[in-house]
């Protein structure tokens, strides 16, 4: 399993930004064989906030599940910007994630660009990412993960700033999502998208989401599942013991890559099974 820390230079962000990216292409088997010329697919990772893109590496066993499954893996950073666009700042974090790091990775990697080939998935505000650009850019993406997903926008334009955490201030919202008000009625609201995908004639992709019993998004998770079930959506929505932690979103991220279409499990020759 080749493991490749690289930066590249983002257009979207007018700045050199890291990446990780899990790649299986020296991946061989017992009779020592490697395929040749093997597009693979392609799952882009997104962390949460506080977090960046070594998060997933260093919390879970992403690495070993990937080779099991043939499958390179992306992990960018995204700061604590919730994957949206900044015009501002010259942040277009959605068009990074939506666009430009899919483009700026398969001219790099041997990645398959088939739709049905390429999945996007996140953890709680990087969950909201996946769901959010997964969704706008739906030609690109074939399938959503998102774990423990930050569904907050309902009521935000109801925040105060006083004696708030960061996280939970109205300027923190207001400098992440931009005009509260009105905000359902836009692009930044995952049930505005999936309306605008049936009206369009779009692609939808499927779907699944986790959320742990003691996490205080769960209820805002659910609903979201009502939601894409209302409108025909295929979404697979699991509930488990835990909270909003590693521990959950290890055992739930490969759940999610057990129910993603991905090549069937064979592990290559490595460390770990060397006798």
């Amino acid at each position: 399993m080749a493991f490749i820390q690289m930066n590249i230079t983002s257009y979207s962000l007018m700045r050199t930004v890291p990446v990780n990216v899990i790649l299986p292409a020296d991946k061989f088997s017992w009779d020592q064989k490697r395929e040749k010329g093997k597009k693979y697919k392609t799952l882009y990772l997104l962390h949460g906030v506080f977090g960046n893109y070594t998060d997933w590496v260093n919390g879970t066993r992403i690495q070993r599940f990937a080779e099991e499954r043939d499958l390179a893996v992306i992990m960018p950073s995204g700061d604590n910007a919730f994957y949206l666009d900044h015009e501002a700042r010259n942040d277009y974090y959605g068009n990074y994630i939506g666009k430009e790091l899919v483009e700026l990775t398969r001219n790099i990697f041997p990645l398959s660009e088939k739709r049905e080939d390429t999945y996007i998935g996140g953890l709680s505000m990087g969950g909201y990412g996946a769901i959010r650009n997964g969704l706008k850019y739906n030609d690109t993406f074939g399938a959503i993960i998102g774990l423990s997903s930050g569904l907050i926008l309902e009521g935000i334009e109801k925040r105060t700033d006083e004696g708030k955490f960061f996280l939970e201030s109205r300027s923190y919202a207001k400098e992440c999502f931009g005009e509260l008000e009105g905000i359902m009625e836009t692009d930044k609201n995952p049930e505005f998208l999936v309306k605008k995908i049936r009206e369009d004639g779009g692609k939808m992709p499927d779907i699944y989401l986790a959320c742990g019993l003691s996490d205080g998004l769960l209820e805002a998770n659910k609903k979201f599942a009502d939601f894409l079930r209302e409108n025909k959506v295929n979404v697979t929505f699991e509930t488990g013991e835990g909270g909003h932690d590693w521990d959950f979103w290890d055992t739930y991220i490969k759940k999610a890559l057990d129910w993603l279409p991905t090549d069937s499990l064979s592990k290559g020759v490595n460390s770990g099974n060397v006798m």
